[in-house]
């Protein structure tokens, strides 16, 4: 079943990243997927994260998509402009890709080419309106398009920041412009979350809760005191800071993850993992977390 119908179904949908490489050898990438397919329904492939080179995001979903398997293209709007950015989506569908998550991106001083510049000629909201627009058969600019194109398209959102509101606003104009769903940042205080997916509900589109693994106290602490719109609760931090081993932090991170997807999963239609590294602790995350 597609993700689009487990979606509309009201299933409950685990979504998983997927990095492509630095560098021409997909093999690696493509076994992490294979090892994950079993417990994932979709591969959320990233594009360029952190402003890192990588193999472009298109590649790899079209990779995924010949294995077998659903990828959601993640695009930015960082390095391309509109034409840009419409003529991957062209192309994007033509390789039989059909899902997309629309990111503005981070900006280009974070990664490892700090003197690449930066395009942003749309931002986030605008780039779903150009999957709107090329799904009604025309481009931004109004033209006729030889065949349009039915991608579900996805938007993102800090749950757990503060104030909400403008958050919400924002989402508000992604969902009436197009979005079909909602992908959280990552999510470390349930409570947060609820309140966020409770103000949310009226717009009616399924929601999927972000989730981090933390690898050690130190990264938590610095996601909470650095990256907009993520709050760690002090007791997660104490609670890595009293992993002392690597076994015990992954064990710790483990159950972390699992309690916080317990505490969110009566109030969203699924959970997106962003494992960074740590690939082979989903299916045990996963079965902890009841799922």
């Amino acid at each position: 079943m597609r993700f689009r119908d487990r979606l509309a179904n009201g299933d409950f949908v685990i979504t998983c990243e997927a990095g492509p490489p630095k560098g021409a050898d997909v093999g690696p990438a493509l076994e992490a997927v294979r090892r994950l397919a079993p417990h994932v329904h979709a591969f959320n492939v990233t594009d360029l994260q952190s402003s890192v080179l990588r193999m472009s995001s298109w590649a790899l979903c079209a990779l995924i998509a010949r294995e077998g398997y659903e990828p959601i293209l993640q695009l930015t709007c960082r390095d391309r402009n509109r034409l840009a950015l419409q003529a991957d989506l062209l192309g994007a569908w033509a390789l039989g890709i059909e899902n997309v998550l629309a990111l503005t991106g981070d900006y280009p001083t974070l990664g490892d080419h700090p003197d690449a510049l930066p395009v942003f000629d749309l931002d986030s909201v605008q780039l779903i309106a150009a999957v709107a627009a090329l799904n009604s058969g025309r481009d931004l600019a109004g033209n006729e398009l030889e065949g349009e194109t039915d991608f579900l398209v996805g938007a993102v959102v800090n749950a757990t920041t503060d104030p909400l509101e403008p958050h919400l606003a924002k989402l508000r104009l992604k969902v009436e412009l197009g979005a079909s769903f909602v992908q959280t940042q990552a999510v470390y205080d349930p409570e947060a979350f609820v309140r966020f997916a409770r103000a949310a509900e009226s717009l009616g589109v399924p929601i999927l809760a972000g989730i981090i693994p933390l690898k050690s106290a130190k990264m938590a602490r610095f996601m909470d005191e650095h990256i907009a719109g993520i709050k760690v609760p002090e007791e997660i931090i104490h609670e890595m800071e009293g992993a002392k081993t690597p076994e015990e932090r992954r064990k710790r991170s483990v159950e972390i993850c699992a309690r916080i997807i317990r505490a969110v999963k009566p109030y969203c239609q699924g959970i997106h993992l962003m494992p960074m590294g740590w690939e082979d602790l989903v299916p045990e995350i996963l079965e902890l977390a009841g799922i």
